[in-house]
This record gives C-alpha cells, sequence and structure tokens, in this order.
C-alpha cells in the first residue's frame, strides 16, 4: 500500500491586483504537484476571491498564505495583519461561497490583531476501473486441413490447360535427379 506523505506550502505575499492570478497560478502548480489535480479549481477559486477582498478592504496588503495536505484533507488558511478587516467586509457572498464549496471553514484572530480565515477540502477517492477479464481469442483446437493444390491457372497465349496438368503430372513422376521414374534410362549410341 502506497503510503501519503503529508506536505506544507508557505507563501508570503503583498496582494495586488496582478499579484492575485500569479498567486492563483502558484497555488494551482503546487496543488498539481502534489497530485491533486481535482482540488485546483475550488481551492484556487476560493484564495482568489479572499485575496481580492484583502486587496480592496485592507490597509496592510501583506498576506500570508499556507496550504497543508494531510493525506485526506487539504486545508488552505489565508492570514492578514489588518486589525481593521473585518469578515463582514468581505465581498458579497464571499464567505457563504467558501461555506458552499469547502468542507470546512472558520476565522481566527492572530497575536497581531489580524486574522486567519481557513477552509478544507477532502481529496475524492481516484476512481479507478474495475478490472474487468478479457474473453481470450478463440483457439483453434483441430488443425487445418492443408490447402489443395489449384491447378495453375493458364496465362493467355500460353500452352492448354491439359498439357500444363500433364506437366504437372510428370514432373511428380520424376525423382529428386531429374530421370522419369519407372523409365528405362536410354543409353546414347
Amino acid at each position: 500500500m502506497k503510503t501519503v506523505v503529508p506536505c506544507y506550502y508557505h507563501l508570503d505575499v503583498e496582494v495586488s491586483p496582478e499579484r492575485v492570478a500569479q498567486v492563483r497560478r502558484i497555488l494551482a502548480a503546487h496543488l498539481r504537484y502534489w497530485n491533486l489535480d481535482d482540488l485546483v479549481e475550488p481551492v484556487c477559486h476560493c484564495a482568489e476571491v479572499l485575496l481580492h477582498t484583502i486587496d480592496e478592504h485592507a490597509e496592510d496588503k501583506s498576506t500570508t498564505i499556507e496550504m497543508w495536505w494531510t493525506g485526506r484533507h487539504l486545508i488552505t488558511a489565508i492570514a492578514d495583519n489588518d486589525a481593521d478587516l473585518h469578515p463582514k467586509h468581505a465581498q458579497p457572498g464571499c464567505l457563504a461561497h467558501i461555506a458552499a464549496v469547502s468542507d470546512g471553514w472558520g476565522c481566527c484572530a492572530t497575536g497581531t490583531g489580524g486574522k486567519i480565515i481557513w477552509f478544507s477540502r477532502r481529496a475524492r477517492a481516484i476512481e479507478r476501473a474495475p478490472l474487468v477479464p478479457i474473453r481470450p481469442a478463440p483457439s483453434l483446437r483441430t488443425a487445418r486441413p492443408m490447402p489443395r493444390e489449384a491447378p495453375v491457372p493458364a496465362l493467355a497465349g500460353s500452352a492448354p490447360t491439359s498439357l500444363l496438368t500433364a506437366a504437372t503430372a510428370d514432373a511428380r513422376a520424376r525423382d529428386s535427379e531429374g530421370t522419369p521414374t519407372g523409365s528405362v534410362p536410354r543409353t546414347h549410341l
């Protein structure tokens, strides 16, 4: 059985509109590297929504993004340092969308006066195609008889067919040296 190695990724970023797209690509690359392709879209979308909220409403744009892969769950946390930014300032439906897309989420305060919003997603089991035995190809249980010799077809302008069959029969009647079998050898005078 293959064991799962827990993974961790940490990224400190100064949020700006152009950096949000870069962070999305970075997170997607790490998820693909961890073979979590099915989590790329929901995780990156939720992170992107939170980063846009920080960009629009926070005075301190420095943000920390962390991802933990436990082997069954991926936990993503986005922390900001802005004490004034409250979850109620989030884009309309932002936290509701995160709650709908994730398996669990939450918010907690940091020691510096900021907050951490986290969400988790369970990796779905890989769907594997069941192994179905393939029917073997039919085998030849009896040997096929050798094909009969077919008469050599006559070509246009050649000798009649009766002469060709006679020549074939004559060739069968000769031994390995080419002398006719059953005949007396001629002596030359």
